[in-house]
């Protein structure tokens, strides 16, 4: 394979660590508003009229248009730039989020939830490639994705602790309005440190055929788990979308396989190492929403804390995750092999999803919440700043932005999973235990209040049973499938994206 030269420059461009910050600052918004706006979600419900058939679509909007347009909002910033895409992206974010804010009734909140799911989408893929195309040294790069991988994992939870204090102290509406401001940050930033390596644009005509098969494709399958939530696994509809859904994506594999220029080139997806961390990744955010979920409703429902106090009640992860990505995952990623980071951090995030199956109504925060949290953070937080930097190492330039859109897809997807899957699991079981002690709630009285908050655990730690055979699952996939050695290491080499010709313009590999 010929030595690659044209990456040196990059190394030694002075911007990219003040470029760090606008691109974290981006991501942090994105990542923010996947969690700050269910905070919120009740007092917007009731302000704006919006019924409870329909207070989801707040949530399921945002998901289709987010989910849905990602592979085609990586290969546009792949054609325009990604600085071009990443400051319109944050734009447009802004500007549906003010509409948010400004909603006065349903179907204006439900067009800017779509709206800022869309730019989501453009901005997403955008700021990731960006980090892939300007980091290019072992070291630095494993820093950065350090923070990179940081925020993507507490992010979510950090944005509970934000919504809880908006929510309660100011008004909903500024769950949306918050957005603004970063995005003014990070778009002026951005316009003025960024510059994008040149020669890294996609110029080739854009597949549009893959465009409506991947966009529709997705969206049927994000909107068949919200709807599996609700409406039932065996509802005809729900059915329908996923039967379209693996209609849809398989012409899509199809079409790509044989058109010129893909929107997706099979290369990106099917090479075995991204295609371990694509696997694993979406595997542990099914597990990680599903805790999101289960833990915010036992903490506020059961135990009877406030929005701020659940939030805050959230901070072991967040620590742990941020000690996890920057000390344990930065500092060894140039030292061992990727899956020797991601096996045993998956691991070490089910040891403490385990410890979470033995919640009960009277469980003490302190002796099993918290080091559970601690756990799961610092395993998570080591495993995600790996898989987010070998995601796009050894792909083509011009790819970077649909391999950092798979990323977000495998995200995206995993949460719609999560959320529907593990729902449905915690529902059945409380169902259970409910039918169980029918005699005792048709009683009424405290004891009757006892058994419901009983079921409503019972159901949590199923499901969360369900969350550790996920990430022992995701372990062992990232254990298998990626055999990349650590950087000066002879091995296999991360990149399954051809050779000869193409070789020379390839971002460095992490082995040689």
């Amino acid at each position: 394979m010929p030595k690659t030269a044209a990456p040196a420059p990059l190394a030694a461009d002075p911007s990219r660590w003040k470029a760090l910050v606008f691109i974290a600052l981006a991501q942090l918004m994105v990542v923010l508003d996947a969690t700050i706006v269910n905070i919120a979600l009740p007092s917007a419900q009731t302000d704006l009229g919006i019924s409870d058939g329909n207070r989801q679509w707040v949530i399921t909007a945002y998901a289709l248009a987010f989910g849905g347009l990602l592979l085609f909002g990586g290969r546009i910033a792949d054609k325009w730039g990604r600085k071009n895409a990443f400051i319109v992206g944050l734009i447009g974010f802004a500007l549906a989020s003010a509409l948010g804010g400004a909603a006065n009734g349903e179907a204006m909140m439900l067009g800017a939830r779509a709206l800022q799911g869309a730019f989501g989408a453009l901005l997403a893929p955008a700021a990731l490639s960006l980090l892939a195309v300007m980091f290019t040294d072992a070291k630095e790069r494993a820093k950065a994705f350090g923070i990179y991988g940081a925020i993507a994992g507490g992010g979510g939870a950090v944005g509970l602790i934000l919504g809880g204090f908006l929510t309660e102290y100011l008004n909903w509406r500024w769950t949306f309005f918050v957005n603004i401001p970063f995005a003014i940050v990070a778009a002026a930033g951005a316009w003025m440190i960024i510059r994008e390596p040149a020669g890294g644009r996609n110029r080739a005509p854009l597949d549009i055929p893959g465009v409506i098969l991947s966009t529709t494709g997705l969206v049927a399958l994000v909107y068949g788990f919200t709807r599996a939530e609700p409406a039932g696994w065996s509802d005809a509809l729900t059915v329908t979308m996923f039967v379209a859904s693996a209609v849809l994506l398989a012409a899509f594999v199809l079409v790509e396989s044989r058109v010129k220029s893909p929107l997706l080139p099979l290369r990106v997806l099917l090479e075995r190492n991204r295609g371990g961390v694509y696997l694993s990744l979406g595997l542990a955010v099914i597990a990680m929403f599903g805790l999101f979920l289960f833990l915010t409703y036992y903490l506020q429902v059961v135990k009877g804390f406030s929005p701020v106090k659940t939030g805050f009640a959230f901070l072991p992860m967040i620590a742990g995750m941020i000690t996890g990505s920057t000390q344990i995952g930065a500092r060894l990623m140039t030292r061992v092999a990727p899956r020797l980071l991601m096996g045993p951090g998956f691991l070490l995030a089910a040891t403490g999803m385990l410890l979470l199956t033995q919640l009960e109504v009277g469980s003490s925060y302190p002796a099993l919440i918290l080091p559970a949290q601690l756990l799961l953070g610092l395993g998570m937080g080591t495993a995600f700043m790996p898989a987010m930097s070998l995601a796009t190492h050894g792909v083509n330039p011009a790819d970077a932005g649909v391999a950092s859109a798979m990323v977000n897809t495998s995200q995206q997807v995993g949460g719609a999973i999560g959320t529907a899957l593990l729902n449905t699991i915690a529902a059945s079981a409380t169902t259970a235990y409910l039918t169980d002690h029918a005699a005792a709630v048709a009683a009424g009285g405290p004891a009757a209040k006892l058994i419901q908050a009983q079921a409503m655990v019972e159901g949590y730690s199923s499901a969360i049973w369900w969350a550790v055979g996920i990430l022992v699952a995701s372990s062992t996939i990232a254990l298998t499938l990626i055999t990349t050695g650590r950087p000066g290491v002879g091995g296999p080499v991360a990149s399954g994206d051809g050779a000869g010709a193409d070789a020379d313009v390839k971002i460095p590999v992490i082995a040689h």
